[in-house]
């Protein structure tokens, strides 16, 4: 049975003209990068904001490390919002420091642990500059240290790579994944598919106020294989087996050829592979599996 960090039993929200959440059900395992998934508007941001306790869910209830979610738990979370929320007329550093005491640290711990995370970050030169006078990417880079700074448990991270040029959201991916190795548990909310075979280890995906698709990344994948494989080889026809393969395409690259081949019902990778390889001489095979990005536009409603 897996063991579960944190799960949000038939949450519904509803505000005067809206439904936000619909009988919403997920189920975090502790020591995972949990993606949130769905397009704007779906509920993500409500459903963080209820596990935050910054607003209160109509009916269901949070189950948190094993008990009922309580106040005193929310100091057990570092939350990194969508919307940045840092004092911009503040230095840097003494805003961090000042924020670190606020979960509990010492002014002492704040600073050796924040200089760690400055000099990793390579922004310690900005320590005594203002918010405003650093760069978006700069001050996000001080919110992210700033929320995972008290080492808590849970992490949920709400569009933590909006504004990062590539360089600097690789990065941050890389610290997200050491941060689940360490033990933690991360909640990583986006619209973003780009990232999330990435970082994710298990998703759901809320979509117009549900919960439509939930599971671990390979196995949603699997899910959704639509048995096309793509043929490589230095032969220009390639005719399709009934009962074993259709040709749907072909691309030319110089002297190679790529076909691509939908499997037959019931026909076994093996199977297709042997035939395409009496057919012609083949270079390379390999299925075309759906990407998160597929999946996402296949199961999303307009």
């Amino acid at each position: 049975m897996q063991d579960l960090f944190l799960q949000a039993e038939h949450i519904v929200k509803r505000y005067a003209d809206h439904t936000a959440l619909d009988d919403v059900s997920i189920a975090v395992p502790r020591g995972k990068v949990f993606g949130l998934l769905g397009p704007n508007g779906a509920g993500k941001t409500t459903l963080i904001r209820i596990i935050n306790r910054i607003t209160a869910p109509d009916s269901g209830r949070i189950l948190f490390d094993g008990h009922p979610f309580e106040a005193a738990d929310v100091a057990r979370i570092g939350y990194l919002p969508e919307e940045r929320g840092l004092y911009k007329k503040m230095k840097v550093g003494e805003q961090a420091i000042y924020l670190a005491q606020l979960k509990g640290l010492t002014r002492q711990e704040a600073r050796e642990r924040l200089t760690l995370w400055f000099n990793k970050f390579d922004i310690m030169p900005w320590w005594d500059k203002k918010l405003e006078e650093l760069s978006k990417g700069m001050q996000q880079k001080v919110q992210f240290i700033i929320t995972v700074l008290h080492e808590p448990p849970l992490l949920i991270f709400d569009e933590p790579f909006s504004g990062f040029d590539p360089v600097n959201a690789e990065m941050l991916k890389r610290e997200i994944l050491a941060l689940r190795d360490k033990g933690h548990t991360v909640i990583f909310s986006t619209h973003n598919m780009a990232s999330v075979e990435e970082v994710c280890d298990e998703i759901a995906l809320i979509d117009h106020s549900h919960v439509v698709l939930t599971g671990h990344v390979g196995e949603v994948k699997e899910r959704f294989r639509s048995g096309l494989f793509e043929a490589v080889t230095t032969s220009e026809r390639l005719a399709p087996r009934p009962g074993l393969f259709t040709v749907e395409g072909m691309e030319t690259q110089g002297a190679l050829h790529t076909f691509t081949l939908r499997a037959a019902a019931g026909v076994e990778a093996s199977q297709l592979i042997g035939a395409v390889a009496e057919s012609v001489p083949l270079r390379a095979i390999s299925e075309k599996m759906p990407t998160m990005q597929e999946i996402f536009l296949q199961t999303v409603k307009p």
